[in-house]
């Protein structure tokens, strides 16, 4: 039985990846949506909610201890039942006087545990898998990730919207979303208790009692690395500008025309942004990995920065034009995502290729540590910005914050053929 699991990568990446996304998807867009519909400023929200992005960036402080102890399947499943309990803590807040204060507070807690799920999974499937079943598994790991988004921003965002309709009680609507969201991952930690393989390279991998030097010479055998100023420039910039325009994406669609936005009602926002929008990013995804797969993560390098980056001049339009019509809307947020979701496999690929080695779970959550850091500074200041330009501006503003991610891929050393599928 238990070799049949380690095997079968389909029972259980689709659930363990679908899982890993609910909290992120939370805190990155559903904490924007639910803020926002409770009245709170654009500028305190892409403030404040950039700051739960901070776990994720200073999670390679504590990647260490998670290979030095214990094995990934344990501290997976661990954190899986812990932000299941946050989430129904978060929900019980929505009614409270200090709503927001109080739910921020949950809220990092449970970006903490889930920083700490992310470090254990991302381990888990570089060890369960050999390396060639990693690159091809990249684009159904991304598929599921996604999915989970559709589950929040679409079905979650739509119920909250509709019971919101109803019943007129925001904090109720939200409150029965927060809940839903705490029954599926809490069922999600059931299933992987039993389900997930225990492959014997899961294992601890402290070399001596010292753990200390161990926890030292895992950084300094990253940081040691001849290119590691390319390597971090490279995750740092890749998405520069997402990183500002994923904040208030969801604000424009929901501020009227009077204030340049499209004035779309949540239910509408959860249709064309949480539907249209992530399952135009799930193809884009699949379609990433499978072009990887043939040609290699270099040849397909500049298609995909591409790909990322120049959709983003549909926003402009957007913001310029003000469409009224959701089918032009849902086309243009479409395209945007499509193209976010092919170019992203690249980052992800790259990633795993730069942690490959004795530690590579704590050299991979140093990758995914500094794109969050890339993801968190920039997302911080983007709310004043755009408060400060105006939307159409701040579209373009976004356009230009593009170009570092084209310097840097025409700087970066990639094994030619790395992400290419063996031939048969």
């Amino acid at each position: 039985m238990q070799k049949e699991r380690v095997s079968n990568p389909w029972s259980w990446i689709p659930s363990l990846y679908f899982g890993q996304a609910i909290p992120y998807v939370m805190v990155m867009s559903l904490s924007v949506i639910m803020y926002k519909n409770f009245g709170i400023s654009n500028t305190d929200i892409a403030f404040y909610t950039s700051w739960l992005y901070l776990p994720w960036v200073i999670k390679p402080l504590w990647s260490p201890f998670i290979d030095m102890f214990r094995t990934k399947r344990w501290w997976t499943v661990a954190m899986q039942l812990i932000i299941g309990a946050a989430l129904a803590s978060v929900a019980l807040t929505t009614q409270l006087p200090a709503f927001f204060q109080i739910s921020l507070a949950i809220l990092w807690l449970m970006a903490f545990s889930s920083a700490t799920h992310d470090i254990a999974a991302d381990g888990f499937y570089m060890l369960a898998l050999p390396q060639h079943q990693q690159a091809a598994f990249v684009g159904v790991r991304s598929t599921f990730y996604r999915m989970a988004n559709i589950a929040g921003q679409g079905a979650l965002v739509s119920l909250a919207g509709l019971l919101t309709e109803l019943t007129g009680d925001l904090g109720y609507a939200w409150s029965v979303v927060l809940f839903v969201m705490a029954a599926m991952f809490l069922s999600l930690w059931a299933y992987h208790s039993f389900i997930l393989p225990r492959p014997p390279s899961d294992h601890a991998v402290a070399q001596s009692n010292n753990y200390i030097k161990e926890y030292f010479s895992t950084f300094a055998a990253f940081f040691g690395r001849r290119d590691i100023v390319l390597v971090l420039l490279f995750i740092l910039t890749f998405r520069l500008g997402e990183s500002q325009l994923i904040k208030l994406v969801v604000p424009f669609l929901v501020d009227p025309l009077a204030k340049g936005g499209l004035g779309l009602t949540t239910l509408q926002v959860g249709f064309v942004y949480g539907t249209v929008g992530i399952a135009a990013l799930t193809l884009g995804g699949l379609l990433g990995g499978y072009v990887i797969s043939r040609i290699g993560l270099k040849s397909a390098l500049w298609l995909m920065v591409f790909a990322v980056h120049t959709p983003d001049l549909a926003f402009v339009y957007l913001a310029t034009d003000l469409p009224q019509n959701i089918a032009v809307i849902s086309a243009c947020i479409a395209l945007e995502q499509f193209g976010y979701g092919f170019g992203f496999t690249a980052l992800m690929l790259y990633m795993i290729m730069v942690a490959d080695g004795a530690h590579k779970t704590a050299h991979y959550a140093i990758c995914t540590g500094f794109m969050a850091l890339g993801m968190m500074v920039p997302g911080m200041f983007s709310g004043r910005v755009q408060e400060y330009l105006g939307y159409q501006h701040f579209f373009i503003y976004v356009c230009v914050m593009t170009l570092p991610a084209f310097l840097m891929a025409a700087l970066v050393k990639i094994d030619p053929e790395f992400g290419k599928k063996p031939a048969a």
